[in-house]
């Protein structure tokens, strides 16, 4: 096992800076997932660490050593890519024993490494075969096996699911899962994919312009995003915005937008609580809204269960059925909402619906900034 140091990394291409003084602590053993849009950086930020791209300033040190100039064979690294990269015509034992002959390693030990991590991966039924026979799923296995018979101490994983379909995607990524509990490898895996992320990460960095703008666990980014971007870029569908402003009622704070107050827990701000006055704007999950007409649960129930709180009436606009769940988007007086409809009472476009929220699940950030409050 082995820990990543980046410091105040930069990078450059085409006189573009790609990643901007970026510093990250990756520890022994850990599965970091660096998620965002394409063009974020966070596959230059894979290659700089790996070697296959020089820096423009600052430093990767790998288990407290300096490598940020040393040749990519030099840092103990793995990668595996979106591409499988596989040699056609060869074996898939003799793709994955390719770089240790290439390095001279003993033809014995490449056999046992081979024999190995193809036990590992479950190929060691499809030694004999050539890429060619292989379906998508097994190719990209054979890719990840190529870098695990290195026996290196860090795996860099570049999408490697990207390429394949959403039941593949689906099998690897436990499979990946698995894998990094059997050996307990530190693995950073790039991805564009927030389920895939969500469900992989021990860690989770989400980027934007060549900077982290949230370093957390999967549950930290989720549940108490850090600025805007990340509560908007997490989630399916995405989180609801609504503007509005604090006002103080005697010792309790209130959001208020048109048409909607909620009364604010102390717990919910991380330092100091906004001025009465001041804009801001409130953050909700379809997944946290409540419908005061389902079966058996009345409005004077809903209005009085724990920190729920009405926020009003919403007109259906749109139902999109999902199998398990629907997600209705609702029209309020303060804008559109998406929710999320388990309790499996229909709806109709047109209807007018109550609705509830938990108010210690919100969250509040600047107007200005997009910083959580």
């Amino acid at each position: 096992m082995t820990a990543l140091t980046v410091e105040q990394l930069s990078v450059q291409l085409g006189g573009r800076r790609v990643i901007d003084q970026l510093d990250l602590q990756v520890e022994s053993g850990e599965f970091l997932v660096l998620l965002g849009a394409s063009g974020c950086g966070k596959s230059t930020l894979l290659h700089t660490v790996a070697g296959l791209q020089a820096p423009h300033s600052g430093r990767v040190l790998i288990d407290g050593v300096d490598r940020t100039w040393s040749d990519p064979g030099e840092r103990n690294v793995g990668m595996v890519f979106q591409s499988y990269a596989l040699y056609p015509t060869l074996s898939v034992e003799g793709n994955l024993g390719f770089g240790l002959r290439a390095r001279g390693v003993a033809r014995r030990e490449v056999r046992e490494r081979v024999l190995r991590v193809a036990q590992l991966l479950q190929l060691d039924a499809l030694l004999e075969r050539k890429p060619a026979q292989l379906s998508g799923g097994q190719r990209q296995r054979v890719a990840i096996g190529r870098a695990l018979v290195r026996e290196a101490g860090l795996l860099l994983l570049d999408e490697p699911l990207s390429n394949l379909d959403a039941g593949l995607r689906a099998t690897l990524r436990r499979e990946l899962k698995l894998l990094h509990q059997r050996l307990g490898a530190t693995m950073i895996h790039v991805t564009h994919d927030q389920v895939e992320a969500l469900t992989l990460a021990t860690r989770l960095a989400v980027m934007q312009e060549g900077r982290i703008r949230q370093l957390g666990t999967p549950e930290e980014v989720y549940r108490r995003p850090a600025n805007r971007f990340v509560a908007g870029f997490i989630g399916s569908p995405a989180m609801n915005f609504i503007e509005g402003s604090i006002a103080r009622v005697g010792a309790s704070l209130q959001f208020c937008a048109t048409g909607l107050r909620i009364d604010l827990p102390a717990q919910l701000f991380n330092a100091a609580p906004p001025l009465d006055g001041e804009s801001l704007v409130l953050g909700l999950r379809p997944e946290h809204i409540r419908f005061a007409t389902a079966p058996g649960v009345s409005s004077a129930q809903i209005a009085h269960s724990g920190q729920d709180a009405h926020i009003g009436a919403g007109k259906v606009s749109l139902i999109e059925p999902l199998g398990s769940h629907e997600v209705l988007w609702l029209e309020l007086e303060c804008g559109t909402v998406a929710a999320l409809n388990h309790q499996g009472q229909r709806y109709n476009r047109g209807e007018l619906v109550k609705l509830a929220v938990d108010a210690a699940a919100v969250s509040l950030f600047d107007a200005t900034s997009g910083e959580r409050c």
